[in-house]
């Protein structure tokens, strides 16, 4: 029996995974977000990856990192972000319903 995901949300774990799907939810490239918050991409990429945590970085830097991405601060700090956008099945696998993006796409 196949199990129908449309309408579900993911779940975000981690802070980076919430950095990642927003990124590609605004159809935006890692460099446009860098760039978006004044940091070296190589800076960002490390948030992005887990590689480095935004929630002990500095909190003037994790301001611009999420300013940047269109998210609201105090929301981001107390998780109102862990639950991601909508998403529904095709054939592909799963999108997003706002894009249409495949979840496991980036953006060029």
């Amino acid at each position: 029996m196949d199990f129908d995901y449309s309408g579900f949300q993911i779940a975000h774990f981690k802070p980076c995974d919430i950095l990642r799907e927003r990124r590609v939810i605004l159809g935006l490239t890692q460099k446009q977000v860098a760039d978006r918050a004044k940091v070296v991409l190589q800076q960002y990429q490390k948030f992005e990856s887990g590689e480095r945590r935004i929630m002990s970085s500095s909190f003037e830097l994790a301001c611009r990192i999420i300013e940047a991405l269109e998210m609201d601060i105090t929301k981001f700090y107390h998780g109102d972000y862990t639950f991601g956008e909508e998403v529904f099945d095709s054939p592909e696998g799963l999108r997003y319903k706002k894009t249409g993006k495949l979840t496991s796409e980036d953006v060029e």
